[in-house]
């Protein structure tokens, strides 16, 4: 990135050609890395500050006076912003789509190879935590965002066995641990599937309309006895 603005630093560039140019190739020029490793928190700064820098003075290595907040520059063009990409967020999105495939790439031989070292959980969606130096690092530091890409997956049910019953997003936006704490409490099978707890005369589509149906209603007294 250093080597890129040394070239541009001496051409006379207007704000909007140097956002441009910010747009279409400093901020792309870290993409390759930020889907593969997670990036310490002073480097996504320093590289930050040599956009920030750049966009307002057209050189990246002097500290300059910003003319608006770096978030806001950051922010979506329909919000007042510049659409400029933050890179941790651009980092965690880029990593969150090796969890996604994992959990739906299941005959990849890169999946299998994880899978078989690490150990599935959770119905296949992801793998064991690494805990220490065990492991792959690369994968470890994919799987440290696992807890905050879990909580913005819906799922479908289908067969349900790859669905859990309590700490999965399958019925509204909340899991039933947080919507039946007390209920959750008392269940002797606290990580089981839909699958697991669906009986013989409850199986089928026609089970699960049932079910849905009961955790409503469950949860309207909940609401009404508040």
């Amino acid at each position: 990135m250093e080597r890129c603005l040394a070239g541009w630093q001496r051409l006379y560039l207007s704000k909007g050609g140097r956002l441009t140019l910010l747009k279409s190739t400093l901020s792309s020029l870290p993409t390759h890395y930020l889907s593969l490793f997670t990036i310490p928190v002073s480097v996504a700064k320093s590289l930050e500050k040599f956009q920030r820098n750049f966009l307002w003075d057209g050189s990246g290595e002097d500290s300059k006076h910003s003319l608006v907040r770096w978030d806001t520059v950051c922010s979506t063009i329909d919000r007042g912003g510049l659409g400029i990409r933050l890179l941790v967020p651009l980092n965690r999105a880029l990593l969150g789509k090796w969890l996604w495939r994992f959990g739906v790439e299941e005959n990849r031989l890169w999946r299998r190879v994880v899978a078989s070292r690490h150990g599935v959980v959770n119905g296949g969606w992801c793998t064991c935590q690494v805990q220490g130096s065990y492991g792959c690092g690369l994968w470890k530091g994919i799987m440290l965002g696992w807890d905050q890409f879990h909580k913005h997956l819906r799922f479908t049910v289908g067969r349900g066995d790859r669905v859990r019953l309590w700490h999965d997003y399958w019925c509204g936006d909340m899991a039933l641990k947080d919507v039946f704490p007390n209920i959750f409490k008392c269940a002797s099978h606290k990580d089981a599937f839909l699958n697991e707890v669906m009986v013989s005369i409850m199986a089928g589509w026609f089970g699960m309309c049932l079910l849905r149906e009961i955790l409503m209603i469950g949860r309207w007294t909940l609401l009404l006895s508040s």
